[in-house]
């Protein structure tokens, strides 16, 4: 679709949180595409690489940590935001997300200017 700047991949396997950060992304004029777990996100980047991947880090399956390694490894290129409601609570903190390779970690609940601040940083303004 004319208009559109970047393909962004939004991973978390709560639905409503999955489809507020689309939607916060679409209404901005960013392409966007959904999956509910990492395996299923994984498959999405190998159809077509997005420039960018929104994930939650603690969800069944691999989780965001597994995902960040495995882009990291094959799709270094992809630009990552990791999000989570329980970086102070799980054995993930967010200094460990950007460890293995996130630009940007986010604590849930996450607020619309600070996503799309942080996505404007990391792929550039919406294509509007």
């Amino acid at each position: 679709m004319p208009g559109r700047l970047a393909d962004v991949l939004v991973i978390d396997d709560d639905e409503i949180m999955r489809d507020l950060v689309a939607d916060w992304l679409e209404a901005a004029g960013y392409g966007v595409r959904k999956a509910a777990d990492g395996a299923v996100a994984l498959a999405e980047v190998e159809r077509a690489e997005p420039a960018l991947v929104v994930t939650d880090m603690c969800m069944p399956g691999p989780g965001g940590g597994g995902i960040i390694r495995s882009l990291q490894q094959d799709h270094p290129a992809i630009a990552i935001i990791a999000m989570s409601g329980y970086f102070s609570l799980s054995g993930c903190s967010a200094d460990d997300a950007l460890a293995l390779g996130a630009a940007r970690a986010l604590a849930k609940p996450v607020k619309r200017g600070e996503i799309m601040q942080a996505v404007a940083d990391l792929v550039g303004p919406p294509g509007r």
